[in-house]
């Protein structure tokens, strides 16, 4: 960093932040409560420390160049650790037990309130931020420093994070309770390349890791719909709209009620793990440094049991004698 640019100030670089999400200076100045020429002064001199344009003016507004979202980076890294702070001066003071940020992929919220109650109840003053994602959602917010811990299967590649295995996380392939196959044991995966699947959005864990099954067999399967959440799959599911891919621990409840089948598929189920990820380079205070101990330690218990569910594979037969009415 050049000597000049030490001189940057938190005022300037909350103005270039508050242009960046707006677009425009009055928008800027109007989320800061200053005037125009304040914001327009704070990043003239932000710009003149940085000794290269940080701005582009465009027809639909103003937009970052590639040396200003550097700098937005460090304003963003910056207002983290004055969270931070602001917490562990308020644990100083007696004021408060401290706050923690949880981030977790959409299928873990089947078992991370178990795990979060669990917590809560050793530590019932220390306040808990819970947020629910794909996983590119909370990999966006791990980068943005918005988390302390996140819960997920795929730790992010481009990040130097620590990782803590929390346990296996099997996946199989659910339909309704008639369906055609059923009762069927040993069924090849090529015997549902006409089935009609109903898949998570792009971008969520499950959806990649099911077109990685197919594409390894070389099957393309046929989607009928995406849809944001395992409960709307679960529940088209059941009424019979195709079959599904997922989790087998968001799938427990609808098993044990014979809602939902998992489908006897030679070479499933295809076993990821759940972890508890950090970034090396987050400052973790005692709240979330106690919750990732807890997450370590006591994280498996929290985890569906599956084993005696994944012999649910097909309906139980009925009595002998007994018609089923339709």
């Amino acid at each position: 960093m050049s000597r000049p640019f030490r001189a940057v100030s938190i005022r300037q670089l909350r103005a270039l932040a508050a242009l960046a999400e707006t677009g425009s200076i009055t928008a800027a100045a109007n989320k800061l409560h200053l005037t125009q020429p304040a914001v327009t002064l704070q990043l003239r001199n932000l710009q003149a420390l940085a000794g290269i344009p940080l701005i582009q003016r465009r027809s639909d507004g103003m937009q970052l160049t590639d040396a200003g979202l550097e700098v937005l980076a460090l304003s963003e890294r910056i207002e983290a650790a004055i969270a931070a702070c602001d917490t562990s001066l308020e644990m100083i003071a007696g004021k408060t037990a401290g706050r923690i940020s949880i981030g977790a992929v959409s299928t873990a919220k089947y078992f991370v309130p178990f795990a979060i109650s669990g917590f809560l109840k050793l530590n019932p003053k220390i306040d808990v931020r819970l947020f629910i994602g794909n996983r590119q959602e909370i990999g966006s917010a791990l980068r943005g420093y918005e988390l302390d811990i996140a819960i997920m299967g795929r730790p992010p590649v481009d990040l130097e994070v620590e990782t803590h295995l929390i346990g296996d996380h099997p996946h199989v392939i659910i339909a309704p309770t008639a369906h055609r196959l059923a009762r069927k044991s040993d069924v090849a995966l090529t015997e549902l390349a006409g089935e009609t699947f109903l898949t998570r959005e792009p971008g969520s864990g499950t959806r990649s890791l099911m077109e990685q099954l197919f594409g390894s067999a070389g099957i393309r399967p046929t989607i009928g719909m995406e849809m944001g959440s395992n409960e709307t799959i679960k529940q088209a599911v059941i009424a019979g709209l195709g079959i599904a891919f997922l989790s087998a621990h968001t799938v427990a409840t609808e098993l044990d009620e014979r809602r939902l089948v998992i489908l006897d598929v030679v070479g499933l189920p295809v076993v990821r793990q759940w972890y508890v990820v950090t970034r090396n380079d987050k400052v973790l205070l005692p709240p979330a440094r106690a919750m990732l101990d807890f997450l370590k330690a006591e994280g498996p218990q929290f985890l569906p049991r599956t084993d005696r569910r994944m012999r649910l594979t097909r309906p139980s037969a009925p009595p002998a004698g007994h018609r089923i009415k339709r």
